[in-house]
């Protein structure tokens, strides 16, 4: 058995473990996540991926090992936009707080097969057909452009077809059953809304892999380093809801920021052929991008005029 399939098999039974843990241990019973809990395993899940990259660094060398920490930057900080959305849909929904750890623990473990299976297939495209990195290029630029320009994000769970499909095969209870996805009731097997809610996670979350995937493959063709720098950008994204979940509006410039790093990617793909932009320069840029947005916003909400003084 090859190092390559060992790293691959180890990695997998190392992030099965991590779960087995999160979800048979820490998080077994049903509660509510405080915000000092989550930050903490945001420091956790932060301090396991620069670890794992420290590996990287020991038994590949530097160059895999900025790859890596690059790409799980870029996926890390797109991976805001998806809690905007999470917040909307638990919102729309009416989700009790005590449940939205366990929709998003599966969300996020459906997440993983998805991305894994997307990854591998971009890999082989790029290897055999080699144009359509200029596709993904353009499309990023556009995404990117469409990004900055949009106003609010709006959930309409009543277009989402996998919504409408649940709804027509699989009839839907009238109110939450506890933590349960499927209840039993007068002898018909029945989902309940959580389930209808962790479907509508499972389809956004798709869409926003087809802009942080590619994005990724303009940093580094290894399907390894794609992979893993997803899983734990992916496995980290849970816990930051939490923390960010009452305080995405306050981050108002992060969009921009955002925007940028998809154009700039999407700009470093097109040129893929005539000038490759040195994966320390696109680290440097992407942080000073994302720090720019952070730090904006933080100004920008302290210089905003509190009710009091309005009222003077």
């Amino acid at each position: 058995m090859s190092a390559t399939t060992l790293g691959w098999i180890g990695f997998n039974l190392f992030v099965v473990a991590l779960l087995a843990i999160d979800l048979g241990i820490v998080n077994r019973k049903t509660h509510v996540v405080s915000v000092r809990e989550a930050s903490v395993w945001v420091g956790i899940w932060i301090t396991l991926a620069v670890a794992f990259g420290v590996g990287l660094y020991i038994i590949r060398g530097p160059d895999p090992a900025l790859e890596y920490f690059t790409g799980y930057i870029i996926e890390y900080t797109l991976s805001v936009d998806n809690i905007f959305v999470f917040v909307l849909i638990f919102s729309y929904f009416a989700v009790p707080a005590a449940h939205q750890h366990r929709v998003l623990f599966w969300g996020i473990l459906g997440a993983l097969v998805m991305r894994g299976a997307m990854i591998v297939a971009g890999a082989a495209l790029i290897t055999r057909f080699h144009w359509i990195i200029y596709f993904f290029g353009g499309f990023l630029i556009v995404t990117g452009i469409r990004m900055a320009v949009r106003r609010d994000v709006e959930v309409h769970p009543e277009r989402n077809p996998l919504i409408k499909a649940v709804r027509r095969i699989l009839p839907v209870t009238e109110d939450y059953d506890g933590h349960h996805f499927f209840v039993r009731r007068d002898g018909i097997r029945m989902v309940t809304p959580l389930f209808v809610v962790l479907v509508m996670i499972e389809s956004t979350d798709l869409v926003f892999a087809l802009d942080s995937i590619p994005a990724i493959f303009a940093v580094t063709r290894d399907p390894f380093i794609v992979y893993t720098s997803n899983v734990f950008a992916i496995l980290g994204l849970r816990s930051l809801y939490f923390v960010l979940r009452g305080a995405m509006r306050k981050f108002h410039y992060l969009q921009f920021s955002l925007a940028a790093v998809l154009c700039f990617v999407g700009t470093k793909m097109v040129l893929t052929d005539v000038y490759e932009i040195p994966i320390a320069l696109s680290l440097l840029v992407i942080v000073a991008l994302i720090g720019f947005g952070v730090g904006a916003s933080i100004i920008r909400d302290r210089r905003r005029p509190t009710p009091l003084s309005n009222g003077k």
